[in-house]
């Protein structure tokens, strides 16, 4: 599985979304492959990372979450939902 996040998986993750949906899969014992998609605001279609979210998503917002079977789970909230439905 993949993850696609900002710049990474840091800070609090009660305060960042990608260190919230980072946190969920590993406590549920996932261990995804992390991809940073960099950008940020009006900057998000210049970053390759960001293209390849948009393709799978219509949008360009992180993270994002592709398994393995290329099921598409998008935004911290729902990816948290999913760790939480689905331990490893």
């Amino acid at each position: 599985m993949r993850l696609y996040v900002c710049y990474g998986t840091f800070g609090p993750p009660e305060r960042h979304a990608c260190g919230r949906a980072f946190a969920a899969l590993s406590a549920a014992g996932h261990e995804p492959e992390v991809v940073r998609t960099f950008g940020c605001l009006k900057t998000d279609p210049l970053w390759k990372g960001r293209r390849e979210v948009h393709e799978l998503t219509g949008n360009y917002h992180v993270p994002t979450l592709v398994l393995d079977d290329g099921t598409v789970v998008d935004e911290s909230q729902n990816i948290v939902a999913w760790a939480q439905a689905h331990p490893a």
